[in-house]
């Protein structure tokens, strides 16, 4: 039986479609070289590229990336399972295909039984996709395991978490927990910039329960909340400690409105 492949839904809209031109576009953000780290996970946003691919890119560019990493994302869509993981097959961009890492996927549904898998729920999202080209650019042997969550349930959130750092001890290797988030949305620059600094200091601090409670109790529209909370809580029980706040911006930077925009971090936990 083949395997499936998930083919691009936002290849042409979201960054180029066009191989060579994404990947001129991907090395740009890239550069110039810098000192990576052994990152246990982080936080990139999920625009288009032309809004976050510098913040997305200051990241990446950081970040020694290992063979293996877990991506979560939000559930755009609202199809299909609420834990919808993806075990089986590879994911096309321009760039060629990207492997899902059956071993690890697998290992991660027994201890987490919540996950369901569900080819639907990633079907036409876009925050996760908008990662590979990156991952492919910096690691072309890098397989994943692709999460998309459409649940605000802390317990949930952290279970996930646990059962994500359970399976990286079981591994016995690092592997790169991505958190695909854009943070407060479609209110102004000056309120988006404070609700979002809210936000980054409970990340900074490795705090998911209080990021989780300051996103709720301040209502900051932070889309990827869960797949933080989900990554700090793993990073935590992997032994991280430390943070880093790589690049900050707005969709305000690049079109000039200000009155509604968009917040993008680019944070890296070690």
């Amino acid at each position: 039986m083949t395997s499936p492949t998930r083919h691009p839904a936002v290849a042409g809209r979201f960054y180029p479609r066009d191989p060579g031109e994404l990947r001129a576009e991907v090395q740009s953000y890239v550069s110039p070289p810098q000192e990576t780290v052994a990152a246990s996970g982080c936080v990139v946003p999920h625009a288009g590229y032309m809004y976050s691919g510098g913040v997305a890119g200051a990241v990446y560019a950081r970040i020694d990336l290992p063979p293996r990493c877990i991506l979560m994302c939000p559930n755009h869509t609202g199809m299909g399972h609420p834990l919808a993981i993806v075990s089986q097959g590879a994911w096309e961009t321009p760039l060629g295909e990207m492997q899902i890492d059956a071993e690890l996927a697998d290992d991660l549904k027994k201890r987490l039984p919540l996950l369901h898998e569900d080819a639907d729920a990633h079907r036409a999202e876009h925050a996760a996709e908008v990662q590979l080209p990156f991952l492919q650019i910096r690691n072309p042997e890098c397989r994943f395991v692709p999460i998309a969550l459409g649940t605000s349930r802390y317990e949930v959130l952290a279970a996930l978490g646990i059962a994500i750092a359970q399976a990286v001890q079981a591994l016995g290797e690092r592997v790169l927990l991505i958190a695909s988030s854009d943070m407060n949305h479609y209110e102004n620059d000056t309120i988006t910039r404070v609700k979002d600094q809210k936000a980054i200091e409970r990340i900074l601090v490795m705090d998911a329960r209080g990021l989780f409670d300051v996103v709720m109790n301040e209502d900051i529209s932070m889309c990827g909340f869960g797949p933080t909370v989900a990554m700090l809580t793993a990073a935590g029980r992997l032994g991280a400690t430390r943070t880093e706040l790589l690049r900050y911006a707005t969709s305000g930077d690049v079109s000039g409105d200000r009155d509604r925009v968009v917040g993008y971090a680019g944070i890296v936990v070690q």
